[in-house]
């Protein structure tokens, strides 16, 4: 094996050093104030938490919305992606599905609430076309809606991939030999897609659980963990040890999550070959999903709906005349613009800082012998595990008397430390299925490590440099719950921003805001799309 380079063991303690200052060391110094107490140290802070009927009712009340909403979404997610996978419906439907799945992500889930307030209120778009309001949306029935919508694109995505590693000849053979439709869909598609099926609920249960922009718009008097603890860390007395504990308290489901998926990591299997079958066409199983993913696609589609309607008309629903007037407001505001602004920097800087410590993390763990490369598979699964408000409330506590607070540095770091997960397994996974011996060919031509990256492994990765860059901007432009904390008034970016709107009922500017952050997020998405097409065809 080649020997570890000083250029590999230079980048190898840098991206140490980030991680170390910039999560380990956050997440010390929160732990170690959860046992800060006025007398010194100890477990009062807990004991006084846990004895708090408030805290306990609101983490039961997270608990019990978030697995039912886990339950529905990973349904209508396996439904979609069964729809796309195992049936003939027309394709046109097909890629409406897997393109109108990812609108969610697009938008702050902050905006979800107020998109189903308009849709849902009682002068929503939905209850006037009904004439009465179809139910009550403030608390458990506006959270469960919103978490549904939030977590179905992750859960599809999951489920969708894993069926590329069925073989649907089984199915037909499956069919052939008599077996029952039920015995053959468990046989053939659910027990091969268990693990993925646990993963998606895991999954959305986790994000839901931690979510904090959906109960700060529809959560209404139903207390959840996430709104305890923005209270408790700014409200009108902070208490940062009380804060803390909270925050390690919403640990725990992450963690227990974590378990359960490398423990269903066991049911994950894939068929060795696989054989282009097309299945059988099926009247009533085509009709069935066909018509089920329209149903559900065009239920999200009309919450998303509203968010289009109201900032171009007069005053919806009242006066529904169009109008450019709230647009214009807008644009005329020089505080919501650099608001806009702040939140394009931040987005930026995220996406290229973050693309270069994933990119560089997982070359030096696929691509070189350095000794405890495994490291940064560890940090990859830390940064899975800890919620968006947890390490941004680490980041407050550890930075709160230093240079960083307050400033587009600190934000730019949570968030590529709080989206690390992803880009990092996407990059490890392209550069480990490259070729072994191009970094040695690369010496005998007289390159050094570095040359060869540049020259030959990077070329050959740009599809999923730029893929991370996406996800990192995409992120980074609808992030709430990482950054609620460290936001000031100068760096307030237009997540935080809408927050902040909503105490002054001024809906209108919210949905300009989020439909620019939208708009700015699908242009980014088709630019790094064509750009993938374009390195495809370069490549080829």
């Amino acid at each position: 094996m080649r020997n570890a380079k000083p250029e590999m063991r230079i980048i190898f303690i840098v991206i140490l050093l980030l991680f170390f200052a910039f999560l380990i060391a956050p997440l010390i110094v929160l732990l170690f104030r959860s046992f800060v107490t006025e007398e010194g140290v100890g477990f009062s802070n807990y004991m006084t938490s846990l004895s708090d009927e408030t805290l306990t009712r609101a983490i039961g009340n997270s608990i019990k919305v978030s697995s039912t909403a886990a339950v529905i979404t990973t349904t209508l997610a396996f439904a979609l992606a069964y729809a796309v996978n195992c049936t003939r419906i027309y394709q046109p439907l097909k890629n409406a599905v897997k393109a109108g799945i990812l609108i969610p992500m697009l938008t702050p889930t902050i905006t979800y609430g107020f998109a189903i307030m308009y849709t849902f209120g009682n002068q929503g778009l939905l209850t006037k076309l009904f004439d009465r309001n179809l139910f009550e949306i403030y608390g458990f029935n506006g959270l469960l809606i919103g978490y549904v919508i939030y977590t179905l694109p992750a859960a599809f995505l999951v489920i969708h991939n894993s069926f590329k590693y069925i073989d649907k000849k089984f199915i037909i053979v499956s069919k052939l030999m008599g077996d029952g439709t039920l015995r053959s869909f468990l046989n053939t598609v659910f027990r091969p897609l268990l693990g993925a099926l646990g993963g998606a609920f895991v999954l959305s249960f986790i994000l839901s659980f931690t979510d904090f922009g959906i109960p700060a718009s529809v959560g209404g008097t139903y207390e959840v963990v996430a709104t305890q603890l923005y209270q408790a860390m700014l409200g009108s007395i902070p208490d940062f040890s009380i804060g803390a504990v909270i925050a390690v308290l919403m640990l725990f489901p992450a963690l227990v999550g974590v378990f359960l998926l490398n423990y269903l990591e066991r049911f994950n299997f894939h068929y060795d070959k696989f054989s282009e079958t097309e299945l059988t066409p099926s009247k009533f199983r085509d009709s069935f999903f066909g018509t089920l993913s329209l149903v559900i696609l065009l239920a999200m589609v009309a919450v998303f709906a509203v968010m289009f309607i109201a900032p171009f008309v007069t005053a919806f629903p009242y006066d529904l005349r169009f109008s450019w007037q709230h647009i214009t407001d807008v644009f005329q505001s020089n505080d919501l613009v650099s608001v806009y602004g702040n939140s394009l920097l931040v987005a930026a800087l995220t996406a290229v800082f973050g693309t270069v410590i994933a990119y560089g993390a997982a070359l030096l763990n696929a691509r070189t012998p350095l000794r405890g490369k495994q490291t940064v598979d560890i940090f990859s699964m830390i940064t899975n595990t800890v919620p968006g408000m947890v390490l941004g409330l680490s980041y407050l506590l550890l930075f709160n008397e230093s240079s960083l607070k307050g400033t587009f540095l600190i934000i730019v770091l949570c968030n590529i430390m709080h989206y690390f997960t992803t880009p990092y397994l996407m990059a490890k996974n392209a550069l480990t299925k490259m070729n072994p011996s191009w970094e040695t060919s690369g010496e005998l031509l007289g390159d050094n490590w570095l040359k060869t990256v540049y020259r030959v492994i990077l070329p050959n990765s740009v599809s999923t440099v730029i893929e991370i860059f996406s996800y990192y901007f995409i992120n980074a432009m609808v992030t709430i719950s990482g950054v609620i904390f460290l936001v000031s008034a100068q760096t307030t970016v237009v997540a935080s921003k809408i927050n902040e709107l909503q105490h002054f009922a001024k809906f209108n500017e919210i949905f300009v805001l989020s439909v620019l952050i939208f708009l700015t997020n699908l242009l980014v998405r088709f630019v790094c799309e064509a750009l993938q097409k374009r390195a495809a065809i370069y490549k080829k």
